[in-house]
């Protein structure tokens, strides 16, 4: 048997699933922000307790590894690590943009191209096609009208992700697909985190660390002249 908890926070939605044999038992989310350091410790608790679970029932704890946020994923992954060791139960990794695909994937049958926003016209992003093959690897890419052109001349493709938004505004092909309901879930990770328990796809616990895809800058206020 597999009971999985799997944890999403690689961007605004703070979200967790709890899987059994694959399916979805329950799960809780919430969208309004980057409240993740406030708020999964205590989603994690709460849909444990509302489903009558021990935390040493979990046989493994997966959660989302980026790219995204970068305070987003530092603290999934932490919590994540640390529940990890502490109930002596597997850590699984699931690539941010393959969770999207992977929900794209169940209802569009044709390429799909999740994208998550980064700075001004940037996003990261992948391509991946209906097999949820990775086809093109993640990357982080600058947004203009020419994006994609030579591969929609002749072939739909799915954007989907909070980085969508930026090129609906930019292209105009009719092969281009617009998905703007599929957002990071904790419930989009069930189907990759099952088959990579089956598959014992785990990771290092001392050594794992979120896919951050660029180095994290912190940027120092100006110093103010008045």
């Amino acid at each position: 048997m597999s009971l999985i908890l799997n944890i999403e926070t690689s961007e605004n939605v703070c979200s967790v699933a709890i899987s059994k044999k694959g399916e979805l038992i329950a799960k809780k989310e919430d969208a309004e922000g980057m409240s993740h350091a406030k708020l999964l410790a205590r989603f994690v608790d709460d849909i444990l307790k509302e489903n009558n679970i021990k935390p040493s029932e979990l046989n493994a704890v997966a959660v989302s590894k980026g790219p995204g946020s970068y305070t987003g994923l530092r603290i999934g992954v932490s919590f994540a690590k640390g529940l990890s060791y502490g109930l002596n139960i597997p850590l699984i990794s699931v690539g941010t943009l393959e969770a999207l695909a992977n929900a794209a994937n169940k209802k569009h049958n044709t390429i799909i191209c999740p994208m998550i926003d980064a700075r001004r016209m940037e996003v990261y992003t992948a391509l991946f096609d209906n097999n949820l093959t990775m086809v093109e690897k993640v990357s982080a890419e600058i947004i203009d009208k020419n994006y994609q052109q030579e591969l929609l001349k002749n072939k739909k493709l799915v954007f989907c992700g909070s980085g969508s938004k930026k090129l609906n505004e930019v292209i105009d092909n009719n092969n281009a697909i617009f998905d703007f309901e599929i957002q990071p879930s904790a419930v989009n990770m069930i189907d990759i985190s099952e088959k990579k328990y089956s598959e014992k796809k785990f990771e290092d616990n001392a050594y794992f660390e979120p896919f951050y895809l660029k180095d994290f800058i912190a940027i120092k206020p100006k110093n103010k002249i008045f």
